[in-house]
């Protein structure tokens, strides 16, 4: 693919898009169809192209093994530091209501990190499981 110029340029100019649209994904998956898995998704998916199109060496320079094996337990940690908080302040587990100034606001700031913890651990477990696939075999 290296001599492909009107691809290489191509996915250039559509993989900001593609993360965009993960994050809208993401921010409106309170009012609609989506959320941190869709979006989680989308955004492995746009790291996965800029793997196929520009080479698995430079992705893995770009966003390192030891990232993407450190963003799925990041992520289940937010979740369960959500569900604690509920604990804390002395509610029940992924009760989100004390975490802001108000009922409502507690509700969409926990959904929001919950959906967030959602995100990192599906793009993280999608991008090494297409690690782990794409470089076997090389050694």
């Amino acid at each position: 693919m290296r001599l492909d110029v009107i691809v290489r340029v191509t996915t250039k100019f559509f993989l900001p898009f593609m993360l965009l649209f993960a994050l809208y994904v993401q921010l409106h998956g309170d009012f609609g169809p989506g959320g941190g898995f869709q979006a989680g998704v989308i955004t492995a998916a746009t790291v996965i192209l800029y793997a196929i199109i520009f080479g698995l060496a430079p992705t893995m320079r770009l966003v390192p093994p030891i990232v993407v094996e450190s963003m799925v337990p990041l992520g289940v940690l937010i979740f369960l530091g959500v569900g604690v908080a509920g604990f804390v302040t002395g509610d029940n587990y992924l009760n989100y209501s004390h975490l802001a100034h108000d009922q409502v606001h507690g509700q969409e700031l926990g959904v929001m990190l919950v959906e967030a913890g959602v995100l990192v651990t599906v793009c993280g477990t999608m991008i090494a499981i297409f690690y782990t696939f794409a470089d076997r075999g090389r050694s």
